[in-house]
């Protein structure tokens, strides 16, 4: 059995848009969203370059990369440490490609990133310290939100 479990898996389907960190060359993070992150199998999340050559340049000096995913309404989400291989070519890599095609990833792919998962874990806001249910955190985000789609704007929770 893999570090990715049943529910992290369900939260990166339903989110799709990971946040992966990598170091650049001068040792300043760089943050860069992916919509294309997908969970590969129980070890490995994977994502398609279509547009960050930032990242692939520093993966390719440095492996080391974060992948967050946070489900907005309810504040709770994955952490994931691991290494990334930038593939080009390859039996691996056509088969990450015909995954997009499949999934209906329209835009051109550069390179494709396997991260191997060395270490998963939850991260939740602080609404929950405060003893908030995920009900009263979705009700209160769903407020925001939608107070954000008639154009007024306003933190809900402080944080």
């Amino acid at each position: 059995m893999g570090l990715i479990s049943a529910d992290m898996k369900r939260v990166v389907d339903e989110q799709r848009l990971g946040f992966v960190a990598t170091v650049c060359p001068d040792g300043t993070p760089n943050l860069s969203p992916k919509g294309t992150t997908a969970v590969w199998d129980a070890d490995h999340l994977v994502f398609a370059n279509i547009r960050s050559p930032g990242t692939i340049a520093n993966l390719r000096q440095n492996a080391g990369v974060e992948v967050n995913f946070v489900d907005p309404f309810v504040r709770k989400g994955y952490r994931f440490k691991g290494v990334g291989s930038v593939l080009e070519s390859g039996p691996l890599y056509d088969k990450v490609i015909a995954f997009y095609k499949e999934r209906g990833v329209a835009s051109a792919i550069r390179e494709v990133v396997m991260v191997r998962v060395l270490s998963a874990e939850p991260i939740d806001s602080p609404a929950y310290d405060l003893g908030a249910t995920e009900a009263e955190v979705r009700a209160r985000w769903d407020l925001h939100w939608e107070a954000v789609r008639r154009g007024k704007t306003g933190s809900p929770t402080g944080e």
